[in-house]
Parts: C-alpha cells; sequence; structure tokens
C-alpha cells in the first residue's frame, strides 16, 4: 500500500476553505495557557471545517511562532476572533442564535456518546483552561454540558484530544 502524495489529496486552497460550507460549529478557548494548544485547535478546526475559533482572556491569538508550529497554517484558513472575556464572547454568541455547550465535567453532563446534535441548530462548543477547565462564570451561562467518557485512572484529556474527539463526533453526527 503506498501512501498518498499531496496531489493526490487534492486540498483545497485557503480562498476555496473560506467559500466552502462549513461545519455549524464554532470553538471557544476559554483562557487556554499553551500556544501550542491554541495552535493545534486551528489545525483541527480546519481539518473539520468549523465556522471560527474564538480565542478568550489569556489564549494567545496569532500571528505567533508557538501558534504556528502546530497550526501550520491553519490560522489563515480558519476564521478567528479574540474576545478579552469568555463571558462576552457566550453572550454574543448566543444573541447570534448558537446553542452554548462546555464540554466539562459537571453534574447532569451528557455523555458524548448520547449527545444527538440538531442539524438545524449552530453550536458554541467551549474547552478550557488546562488546569482549571470551563470557568464557573460560563458554566452558569452555557445551555448544556457535553462529556467526553473515560474508562482510565487520569480524569481529563488534553485540551486537543478533547477537541479532536468532540469536533469528530459532531462531524460524524452532522455530516456523514
Amino acid at each position: 500500500m503506498a501512501k498518498l502524495t499531496l496531489k493526490d489529496l487534492n486540498r483545497v486552497s485557503i480562498d476555496e476553505f473560506k467559500l466552502q460550507g462549513k461545519l455549524p460549529v464554532v470553538v471557544v478557548l476559554d483562557n487556554v495557557r499553551s500556544m501550542h494548544n491554541v495552535g493545534s485547535v486551528f489545525r483541527t478546526g480546519d481539518g473539520f471545517a468549523v465556522e471560527k475559533v474564538y480565542l478568550c482572556g489569556i489564549t494567545a491569538q496569532p500571528p505567533h511562532r508557538e501558534i504556528e508550529k502546530t497550526a501550520l497554517g491553519a490560522t489563515q484558513s480558519v476564521d478567528w476572533h479574540h474576545r478579552e472575556s469568555t463571558v462576552d464572547a457566550v453572550l454574543e454568541l448566543r444573541e447570534l442564535g448558537y446553542k452554548i455547550i462546555a464540554i466539562e465535567q459537571a453534574e447532569d453532563s451528557i455523555m458524548l456518546n448520547f449527545y444527538q446534535p440538531d442539524p438545524t441548530h449552530k453550536y458554541a462548543l467551549i474547552f478550557g483552561n488546562e488546569v482549571n477547565g470551563v470557568s464557573d462564570e460560563v458554566m452558569e451561562l452555557i445551555d448544556t454540558c457535553i462529556e467526553i467518557p473515560q474508562f482510565g485512572t487520569k480524569h481529563s484529556f488534553n485540551i486537543v484530544i478533547s477537541a479532536g474527539i468532540v469536533l469528530w463526533d459532531f462531524f460524524a453526527k452532522l455530516k456523514l
């Protein structure tokens, strides 16, 4: 079996990406500390064609060398906004008609495998700080909370792993 070449992959250009249909999902990063995590979320967002990424609070913004190490150019293809406050971003997204969902371990959370997104809705998926998770102030504003089932000795995934799992799940349930 031979690997596909870049030519064989038929990748779209940045301009074509900007015009193509998007997964009805916005990713919200709530005070994410690691620039490598930020870059990786951009790259994952590009892979699943999310609408945009909101970088909130202390979350670093492009252009930055440390973000680009993992984004590999995805900061040019994926639209993004910065907001000083995640609460402000959430309120803005609610006004725009997005269903607000925290990805967090919380009381009454819904396990990801049981959550069925509605294809007629738009979603804002909030991923929290690497240590503290989604902030308490933001948790007060969400419509629902999704938790990724885990079966090992650790009680969390890295934010990038969480984003990949959840975005794939939404993509598979909404686009396939």
